[in-house]
């Protein structure tokens, strides 16, 4: 199995990562291509995963340079395809994740040489994505990306999508057949993100911790979390209200000096990105998660991980009503008007002082993660994708016991619904 994914590097993509240990799971050699990260080698074997590392190259958040940046990642990532493919023989099956739709033209090349199967794992739509970052701009590059999107669904034996909103683009707009698109939804693994001993010091000084988690970009509504923290300390005087908010982007820097514009620097701690370590310890702190996404093309069709992580730590959210956060928090979160930011602080100070139904919704959003979200409802859908592309027989000894779903049963559970 050949996977590759441009927009993270492996295993920090925890989507990918679990997929990946699925895979080995159930006896399939594995092999990821992506950028490095900071810690990354070019080569290395991680729990059995061979990584194939390429320098990352992200001249900007302009729509050129996206386009340099993926023309580079393109390149990059045919050339250790070939290198992998030499060291390791030819693939079965290459998986594509997306952003960006750039990787059909391998996939077709592999096919025709070594009728390797294509598997689009589905993570984003790309022109919802450019709609939302770039309100107005321009039609041709939409054009071009509905092109891209159009190319690799036409490639694809397989689909697996992240949410039913998203297997509905692949059939509506992808053309697929129903029974070759699958729901896999990206579940958080609940024995490693739980919540833990709460570190007062996380607070600092005050009463109460309300916490981010995530990527911040223009789409992401990161600036409305700060325009809602304003709000909060100097439009309701509550000052016994922390905020962390935790990640990186091509807004990050703006956001900072939003931050301190806002004069808000003794309440909002902004550290970046950070080990697993300090965000298991500020969400086993925290009251409250916060999902700001507001509702554009891309974000009301879009499952949010940060919502699924919060509920894993016992967190009541608070996000603005879109379509598939509904989906995945029902009743673990609050639910604003869309884009609202008096509402959305409203929200937080009401929940920050009602304990007792904090503490129902976290209690909730954790029985739901782990009856229905975790990745362990979620992986026999996708490993039965691959089995079926490769024709691989379960023998007796490979059978699952009798109290375990078959991948094929599985498969449907998820597809019908049942499996999230």
């Amino acid at each position: 199995m050949l996977i590759i994914v441009q927009n993270l590097h492996v295993p920090f993509d925890r989507r990918v990562w679990l997929e990946c240990q699925s895979l080995v799971g159930a006896g399939y050699d594995v092999t990821v291509i992506c950028p490095r990260g900071k810690t990354s080698k070019k080569y290395e074997v991680i729990d059995r995963v061979a990584i194939h590392t390429y320098p990352p190259y992200a001249p900007g958040g302009s729509a050129v340079g996206f386009v340099v940046e993926y023309a580079w990642s393109f390149l990059a990532t045919a050339r250790l395809a070939l290198r992998a493919r030499r060291r390791r023989g030819p693939f079965d099956v290459v998986q594509a994740c997306n952003p960006p739709d750039i990787f059909w033209p391998l996939a077709r090349w592999l096919r025709r040489r070594d009728g390797s199967r294509f598997v689009f794992d589905h993570h984003d739509l790309c022109p919802e994505l450019y709609e939302s970052r770039f309100p107005g701009g321009a039609r041709l590059p939409l054009r071009g990306l509905l092109a891209l999107e159009r190319a690799t669904f036409r490639t694809a034996d397989r689909v697996t999508s992240t949410n039913e909103s998203y297997a509905r683009v692949a059939v509506e707009r992808g053309d697929k057949l129903p029974e070759h698109v699958t729901v896999v939804r990206t579940g958080p693994d609940p024995e490693r993100l739980k919540r833990g001993p709460a570190d007062p010091a996380r607070r600092r000084g005050r009463q109460h911790l309300v916490a981010y988690l995530g990527v911040m970009g223009p789409q992401d509504g990161v600036d409305l979390a700060l325009a809602a923290a304003d709000r909060v300390v100097h439009g309701l005087g509550r000052t016994d209200i922390s905020f962390t908010l935790m990640g990186a982007g091509d807004s990050y820097d703006d956001l900072v000096a939003k931050r301190d514009e806002l004069d808000l620097q003794d309440y909002v701690e902004m550290p970046g990105r950070v080990p697993d370590e300090t965000v298991a310890a500020v969400l086993s702190t925290a009251d409250i998660g916060l999902c700001p996404d507001p509702r554009n093309p891309l974000n009301d069709v879009s499952t949010m991980n940060k919502t699924m992580e919060y509920m894993a730590f016992g967190l009541p959210v608070v996000a603005y009503d879109l379509r598939e956060t509904r989906v995945s928090a029902q009743d673990a979160a609050v639910y604003v008007k869309p884009n609202r930011v008096d509402d959305y602080a409203d929200a937080i100070v009401d929940l920050v002082d009602n304990p007792e139904r904090r503490a129902e919704m976290g209690r909730r959003g954790r029985d739901r993660v782990e009856q229905v979200l975790a990745w362990s409802h979620q992986c026999g859908g996708y490993v039965a994708v691959f089995d079926e592309l490769t024709h691989r027989a379960l023998t007796p000894a490979d059978a699952p016991d009798a109290a375990e779903p078959t991948p094929a049963q599985a498969r449907q559970d998820v597809e019908s619904g049942t499996g999230a």
